[in-house]
């Protein structure tokens, strides 16, 4: 299949990295353009793929790269179909795919593929998964969105091996034969509207990830999602549910306790994630623990000491009984509110970073337990206008740094931190976890001081 070709690695990054590497071992003339600069790359990994023998083109997308003599363009999810080479390779009949739909046409057919998307939630549920089943014994494989290309295992894979993926609406986006045996739809919300021109085109792609499947495959979704359950109305999986809201026939939450087809598997205040929203995930995980097998023992303890996702409503530490959140990963609105359902009262709530006009007033509904704002990052300013609009108390400061300087002199016990800047990060970092990372740092530094 991806033998004796010539193709085209459209876009560097993990993807097009491992994808390179793979595919030389196979006889593949392939070549790898990327238009970003040559020398912000890994050098150690450049130098490896050309030795190789795969040829590399930085810094630009030449207009007369890409002709009939090509068999695949493999795409990064991150480069939208309107390409110029995606557009042309479609006049020429050259077929464009991405990592995960090639890593899947070469999976063993004796693996069983789970597949996680949704608008939120999807990392936390992918990981909660994971570490669920490896806890159970059962040899399990991390891949896809949360940051290891599916083409990274297939040389390690075993018979009977177990694959849990975070698959994103990007990777979506491209894949044509692509099926897992177990998909799970966490919710659907607005979002990404920049990259697929609409909501309805959004949710479109994000449903794909169903439309492969047999009744054979299982389709795991959130029976309190509308946009969900409109969406697999047509699908031909063997429809499963979870709810965090009623008792249904399905993974669900009551009278503050998970249940599993009404066997109980934990109650609330034993799982540490806080929010509805994580509820939500464990349910997810635990719905497809056991449909690969997993005995509660693993399920429970997991769930028992699992802190969450790095970054994404992190616990960090707790520090003279002021407790400390991450959430750096919120770089918009919904993802802050998301965060602020999660506590009751006694927030201070770190705003601000990257001016991209949004709308701080989306928060309104879920700013009730915020007792005081601190802007931060190039937007602060318009921190400060909003926090003063709805009668809070908000002070503002350029770097992060500062502003827990100012936290640490003001916190008392029982108070919450909150990181959640409801912004992006590129005004002062590469990186939103770089920004995360530096707010860990500073309260480690709080606790070794006090």
């Amino acid at each position: 299949m991806f033998e004796n070709k010539k193709i085209l690695i459209l876009g560097m990054a993990r993807s097009g990295y491992e994808a390179a590497k793979y595919l030389s071992k196979y006889n593949n003339t392939i070549i790898l353009n990327d238009g970003g600069s040559r020398d912000k790359q890994d050098q150690d990994k450049l130098k490896e793929l050309e030795s190789l023998g795969v040829t590399l083109i930085f810094d630009s997308h030449p207009d007369d790269l890409l002709d009939d003599s090509f068999d695949y363009i493999i795409k990064n999810p991150g480069i939208r179909n309107d390409h110029k080479y995606v557009v042309r390779a479609k006049e020429l009949y050259i077929e464009v795919i991405n990592e995960v739909e090639m890593a899947y046409r070469l999976l063993p057919d004796d693996v069983t593929l789970i597949g996680i998307t949704g608008t939120n939630g999807k990392t936390t549920t992918t990981t909660l998964t994971y570490e669920i089943i490896k806890k159970s014994g059962k040899r399990v494989h991390l891949a896809g969105n949360i940051g290891y290309p599916l083409c990274s295992f297939l040389d390690k894979l075993e018979s009977g091996d177990i694959i849990v993926m975070e698959v994103s609406c990007q990777q979506l986006a491209n894949v044509k034969e692509f099926k897992p045996h177990i998909a799970l739809m966490t919710n659907l919300s607005e979002a990404h509207i920049d990259f697929f021109g609409s909501y309805e085109a959004y949710k479109e792609d994000k449903l794909k990830i169903f439309n492969n499947q047999t009744d054979l495959d299982i389709a795991i979704v959130n029976i309190e999602n509308d946009d969900v359950m409109n969406g697999i109305s047509d699908i031909n999986s063997n429809v499963k549910y979870f709810s965090s809201k009623r008792e249904i026939n399905g993974a669900y939450f009551k009278d503050d306790k998970l249940y599993y087809y009404d066997e109980f598997i934990i109650s609330r205040d034993e799982f540490l994630l806080k929010g509805n929203h994580n509820v939500e995930n464990a349910l997810a995980a635990i719905m497809i623990a056991k449909e690969v097998g997993v005995d509660n023992e693993s399920i429970i303890s997991v769930l028992k000491t699992f802190t969450g996702v790095r970054h994404r409503l992190e616990f960090i530490d707790k520090v003279k009984g002021v407790s400390y959140y991450n959430d750096t990963e919120a770089t918009n609105t919904k993802c802050t509110t998301i965060a602020l359902s999660s506590f009751d009262k006694n927030v201070i709530l770190i705003l601000g970073g990257l001016e991209r006009g949004q709308d701080f007033h989306d928060l309104d509904n879920f700013i009730g337990p915020v007792k005081e704002i601190v802007g931060i990052g190039e937007c602060r300013d318009r921190v400060k206008e909003y926090g003063d609009s709805i009668g809070i108390k908000t002070n503002t400061f350029e770097k992060l740094s500062e502003a827990m300087d100012y936290i640490n002199s003001v916190v008392v016990d029982g108070d919450i931190v909150l990181l959640s800047p409801a912004s992006a990060s590129w005004d002062q970092y590469k990186q939103c976890e770089d920004r995360g990372d530096e707010f860990r740092d500073i309260v480690r530094r709080f606790k070794n001081v006090n």
